[in-house]
């Protein structure tokens, strides 16, 4: 992605407060009533240039890129608990984000290793709170026939049992059907198993799920030890939530048989008790800083780019704005949606084979929720999923990103821009401009001239919760078939070569060709 650079404009020193508030005092009596009423200027545009080239910059967008990642105990929640009326709202969400190909969804975070299948004589593990039911599992197999889904499935490594482990994913499979498992993943987060608790006891004593130290070399060899005793289908190795273990299992996924993902989780904030002063405490200004975006996608290049040498896939099976279910005020708002389309855009481009969003009933970053009325199923759209959307219509299946290059005259850190070109010879291209109240004036060159097609996103302001549409259309308040109306697109012609456009404060467009 082409990032511009920042301009930041300070005011005069500060004065002390009772200062301050003398000279505004006096200044306010001295001006007569007609300035004293004049509002400030709005800001004028930025101008921003992007040239788009005709050379490939990334590995084209694989088959199932983008998907959602559910908890254990949250999925009934969503598809409802009769396998033969599964919520339609839900699937039509599910497969709205496919573009037209196999829905992929991962089944686990936290309860990954809070979940078991119920042994005869085996008291469950004290961590427990998620039983995989008959039930369940119907109701899964009833969401594989009805989308085509994938799924790639969490499998107890916390208890450590590996009986545990064993039965649970029997269980997955046969009740699921090994069609629609694309791997089952081992544990969640172990690189935090030293430091986040497991359970709780009576008495308030917190325990952790493995003694701390516990090294990366004790995980590995658990690691290959649940590998050679859950059935043979393939394998999802890592789940880490942090980049630290990442190199190290490289060279693991490649030696260990049938691994087919090596995943990791990327939140650019956190809502655990981080101290405001922290560029990860949740702000709408931190989540659109550049190192919330392309920060969060640089690291995983390299490693992508090894594993996809290997033959196994880089695959980010959590990710959301904020961890521990989001901030409001920050997660549910407008600004998420330009933040997950610029770091989808990101994502893509570094090589990264898939991305899955992290969703769970009542939490802020949920990108939809949904009610049952008596069999009719409503559901209630977040911006977020409006960004999901945006980025479908610039990165399609089988696209390539292509180098572009700015000069912009002022620059701004808010203003972004990528360009695709898709198997079928369209162009398009997305700018984003996450400032807040200043509009970018941007001229385009593309290597043709064509016309182009213009679809927006916006929403009434970055805070914004309600009010958002794309190309013109909206889910409105509440919907009941999950679908988006077609897009209102307009035209917009070449003059000279090039293309002139504003693209409105807190707003993305995404501008594309005609297939040759």
């Amino acid at each position: 992605m082409a990032a511009f650079t920042p301009s930041r404009h300070r005011g005069p020193s500060a004065l002390p407060l009772r200062a301050a508030a003398l000279c505004l005092l006096v200044a306010a009596c001295l001006l007569p009533p007609y300035a004293r009423a004049a509002a400030p200027s709005p800001p004028g545009p930025v101008a921003v240039q992007v040239t788009v080239g005709s050379t490939p910059t990334s590995e084209p967008l694989p088959a199932g890129f983008l998907g959602f990642s559910v908890e254990y105990g949250a999925l009934r929640a969503y598809l409802g608990p009769d396998p033969n009326a599964l919520d339609p709202v839900f699937l039509a969400l599910l497969q709205g984000v496919a573009q037209g190909q196999f829905p992929v969804l991962r089944v686990g975070g936290n309860s990954t290793d809070e979940t078991w299948v119920p042994l005869p004589g085996v008291l469950p593990p004290v961590a427990v709170t998620n039983v995989i039911t008959p039930d369940w599992l119907s109701t899964v197999h009833a969401l594989v026939a009805a989308t085509g889904a994938r799924l790639i499935l969490g499998v107890n490594l916390a208890a450590n049992d590996p009986q545990i482990a064993s039965v649970e994913a029997r269980a997955l499979l046969d009740g699921v059907g090994r069609k629609g498992v694309s791997a089952l993943e081992i544990g969640n987060e172990p690189d935090l198993y030293p430091r986040v608790p497991w359970y709780e006891l009576p008495n308030g004593v917190e325990i952790l799920r493995r003694l701390n130290p516990y090294p990366l070399g004790r995980y590995l060899g658990q690691l290959t030890r649940w590998a050679g005793l859950v059935p043979q289908v393939p394998l999802a190795i890592g789940a880490l939530a942090t980049t630290a273990w990442l190199p190290a299992l490289i060279p693991v996924a490649h030696s260990l048989p049938r691994v087919a993902f090596l995943t990791v989780h990327r939140y650019p904030l956190s809502h655990c008790g981080v101290s405001p002063s922290s560029p990860n405490y949740p702000t709408v200004a931190n989540l659109l800083s550049p190192a919330a975006t392309t920060g969060l996608a640089a690291p995983l290049a390299a490693p992508a780019a090894a594993l996809r040498a290997e033959g196994v896939n880089l695959r980010v099976d959590e990710l959301n704005s904020a961890s521990c279910e989001g901030a409001p005020g920050v997660s549910n708002t407008f600004a998420s949606a330009l933040w997950v389309l610029e770091t989808l855009d990101d994502l893509a481009a570094a090589g990264v084979d898939g991305v899955n969003i992290h969703t769970l009933p009542g939490a802020a970053y949920a990108p939809f929720s949904f009610r049952d009325h008596a069999g009719h199923w409503t559901g209630v759209v977040a911006p977020l999923y409006y960004g999901l959307l945006a980025f479908c219509a610039g990165f399609p299946p089988g696209a390539v990103e292509l180098a572009s290059t700015d000069s912009s005259t002022v620059g701004s850190s808010e203003v972004s821009a990528t360009a695709t070109l898709a198997p079928d010879g369209r162009v398009a291209t997305t700018i984003v401009n996450a400032d807040a109240s200043t509009p970018a004036a941007v001229t385009l060159t593309l290597p043709t001239s064509p016309p182009l097609t213009v679809e927006t996103l916006t929403a009434p302001s970055l805070t914004a919760t309600t009010g958002v549409t794309l190309g013109g259309a909206s889910f409105g308040p509440s919907t009941s078939t999950g679908r988006l109306g077609p897009p209102a697109t307009t035209t917009l012609l070449p003059s000279g070569g090039a293309y002139s456009f504003t693209v409105p404060p807190a707003s993305a467009v995404i501008l594309a060709t005609a297939a040759p």
